[in-house]
């Protein structure tokens, strides 16, 4: 048995390296908007009216089920909440 190692995960998930950092970028997002609910004590009713989607999709959203977001539906959620994302997109490093 080989013994690998990865970056992360979503490295060792996804098929492409694309593809993984797509899941990271995602998963980056849903943590902010999950933390921005807890961090001011919102319902999931208060939240789902606050970034215009439904309670059941508030839900899906803190439990983590990435696979039902895209990135355009999570930048969406944060501005309709008043969030600002930023990005920063470093140069990778070659060996």
């Amino acid at each position: 048995m080989s013994s690998q190692t990865f970056a992360s995960v979503w490295d060792a998930l996804e098929e492409t390296p694309q593809a993984a950092e797509n899941m990271r970028v995602r998963a980056s997002m849903m943590r902010a908007l999950t933390a921005h609910i807890n961090r001011t004590g919102m319902s999931q009713a208060v939240a789902a009216k606050l970034f215009d989607v439904t309670q059941p999709r508030i839900s899906d959203l803190k439990r983590g089920k990435i696979d039902l977001f895209s990135i355009d539906a999570l930048v969406n959620m944060a501005a309709a909440a008043g969030l600002h994302i930023q990005v920063t997109i470093p140069e990778l490093e070659t060996a």
